[in-house]
């Protein structure tokens, strides 16, 4: 998940356009100083404090609590396990949509249709523009009480981040290399264990496998013209098989599949920019809801079912280059701020006393706490997860 393209400001390359197009330009380009923030010593502190927050609350969440519910909790019951393991880590990444939203000040707006507000097991599939896009879903799952059940399938690489991989993988991310012959059997592992309807899920995927770059949209234009496939200008071909794979397991268990477009205002944003509130101002996702019986079953349809889908992703985004927005916005309102604020709260004195705790208890404490970092780090790296001893 990594950088994607920015979108292009106006440039007029006719030298003899005069008062009229050289006066849309400065109007375009003056909007543009004004929603573009400078990269100031005050945002790099701000910045970095922001990471220590995260990072923090990340590690005592883990620790404290992760430990507890996705290991100790996993030997008596994987359903208890996953709902107390949602409440934790959801209270640690509503911290994030609290940072880009009222921190950062970033609009994130809704389009496309309203999601029904019952309790629906889904797989999403969404283009990807930058690393951080994926980010932008917590604002979704955050509006619709599903944020400690959202899922990715994300590169293995990602999973070798120090502390951050322990959560991805305490919270099932599934981890790919990206080929599928070695991908194909952890893949279908891990999403035979999500068929408990009783358990709530979010399951995000990215059929590009990459985000969205100059070079890779002409490398995808170039196979797709060798090959006769649609030539793509704002998405590239999506890989089929891992998508195909989902639905395969998982299409008697899934209430829908949530097709999101999403489009950045001015330029896309990297992490450091979400970190020190540069950018993006503003974040545009298009939501279109697909009954899971309206996709078909066999490989090779849902293959062209597909392609067909990012066609119309293409399209979507190319006007959104032009209109600056997608068709029937405000589908959802903005997050609760005092909640938000009392969870942000909430989160930031548990992680102070846990600190607290941690340097000034015994000896034997602090063994234990690095014991379960040694437990974390390796059971992230050898994916390693308990069996229940009882099923309750």
């Amino acid at each position: 998940m990594q950088s994607a393209l920015s979108f292009s400001l106006l440039n007029s390359k006719d030298f003899g356009c005069f008062f009229g197009n050289c006066g849309k330009k400065m109007a375009v380009e003056s909007s543009n100083k004004q929603e573009t923030r400078a990269l100031t010593p005050l945002r790099v502190l701000r910045g970095v404090f922001c990471l220590l927050i995260l990072l923090s609350t990340a590690f005592v969440i883990l620790v404290f609590c992760g430990f507890f519910t996705a290991v100790i909790l996993r030997f008596f019951s994987i359903h208890y396990s996953r709902k107390a393991t949602a409440f934790f880590f959801g209270s640690w990444l509503a911290l994030w949509p609290f940072l880009f939203e009222k921190i950062n000040k970033t609009k994130v707006i809704f389009s496309g249709e309203t999601l029904p507000e019952r309790e629906e097991r889904v797989l999403i599939i969404a283009n990807h523009r930058t690393e951080v896009d994926w980010m932008y879903l917590w604002d979704l799952a955050l509006r619709k009480g599903r944020l400690g059940y959202i899922k990715y399938v994300l590169k293995s690489s990602l999973m070798k981040l120090p502390v951050f991989g322990w959560a991805f993988h305490i919270l099932e991310f599934i981890s790919v290399e990206r080929k599928w012959e070695v991908d194909e059997s952890t893949m279908r592992n891990m999403l035979s264990t999500f068929k408990n309807h009783q358990d709530p899920l979010w399951l995000a995927v990215f059929p590009e496998g990459t985000d969205f770059t100059e070079q890779k949209c002409i490398r995808s234009q170039k196979y797709a013209s060798e090959n006769g496939l649609p030539i793509l200008h704002s998405v590239l071909l999506p890989k089929t098989k891992g998508f195909a794979a989902c639905m395969e397991e998982l299409r008697d268990c899934l209430d829908a599949v949530y097709d999101i477009t999403i489009g950045y205002k001015n330029r896309c944003p990297t992490f450091l920019d979400n970190a020190c509130g540069v950018a993006p101002s503003e974040v545009h996702i298009h939501v279109r809801r697909i009954v899971v019986n309206d996709i078909p079953e066999s490989e090779e349809k849902i293959g062209c079912w597909l392609m067909d889908t990012f066609s119309k992703k293409d399209k979507l985004l190319l006007d959104f280059q032009s209109r600056g927005c997608f068709p029937h916005q405000g589908t959802e309102g903005e997050i609760a701020g005092v909640s938000c604020l009392l969870n942000v709260v909430g989160v930031i004195i548990l992680t102070f006393i846990c600190i607290f705790i941690t340097f000034f208890s015994s000896v034997w404490f602090k063994v234990y706490i690095s014991l379960v970092c040694a437990y974390l780090g390796s059971a992230t790296y050898f994916n390693i997860r308990p069996s229940p001893i009882f099923n309750w």
